[in-house]
């Protein structure tokens, strides 16, 4: 479960304080499904780095199965994050010089597991999302929507009970970002991946189990 409580985030520009998100007070439950909607400037993607602890509230708490994260330092914050989080953003930050198959296994690398058990694991979900065909190729060489299955598959690597998306559609046209809803919506529903997308999309925000619109930083619609 993920809960946030009285959680606050200000920034100081040109001498001026701009609180960007003010005292929020929200319940995510294990396996739920939340989108995020509001305009440009609303704080949705600071919400979502503060939820991914990429970032530090000002003021309240976070708790995420319990954990209250912020109190532990940040190389604990860090291995409890690529344990437990799974990120995908809108720009899907593949590395270019790698291939599908590489930039999937990159996060299991990292934590240190082997490299044939990284590479097991990263082929099985490129499979999964349809690029069994394409573990060879860069990303230069494969469509958006490409690029995109393979951030997903690159998220799901280290089995996250979370996964959070920034715009995972944005950039794509309808047909590929359906494909790609898809995936998500699977995903929360069939391995029970607690899923939170921030998103201008509502036909995707309408396929969540719940969700909530921010304004000038704070919540004002749940549903």
């Amino acid at each position: 479960m993920i809960i946030l409580d009285n959680l606050s985030k200000t920034f100081i520009k040109d001498g001026n304080r701009i609180e960007v998100l003010r005292n929020l007070k929200l319940e995510v439950k294990k396996g739920d499904s939340l989108a995020v909607l509001g305009v440009s400037g609303a704080g949705k993607s600071t919400l979502i780095h503060i939820l991914g602890t990429l970032d530090h509230p000002t003021s309240g708490t976070l708790l995420i199965g319990g954990n209250n994260v912020f109190e532990w330092g940040e190389k604990k914050i860090a291995s409890f994050r690529n344990r437990t989080i799974g990120f995908v953003f809108q720009f899907n930050n593949l590395l270019p010089e790698f291939t599908a198959l590489e930039n999937a296994m990159m996060p299991a690398l990292i934590s240190g597991m082997a490299r044939k058990q990284a590479a097991d694991k990263a082929f099985q979900l490129l499979r999964d999302v349809g690029l069994e065909h394409r573990v060879k190729h860069k990303p230069g060489e494969l469509s958006g929507g490409e690029q995109q299955r393979v951030a997903i598959a690159r998220s799901l690597v280290m089995e996250p009970e979370i996964l959070l998306a920034d715009e995972p559609t944005g950039n794509l046209d309808t047909e590929t970002g359906k494909k790609i809803e898809d995936i998500l919506i699977h995903l929360n529903k069939e391995k029970k991946i607690t899923l939170v997308v921030v998103t201008h999309n509502k036909l995707l925000a309408d396929r969540m189990s719940k969700r909530i619109g921010l304004r000038d930083g704070e919540i004002y619609d749940i549903q």
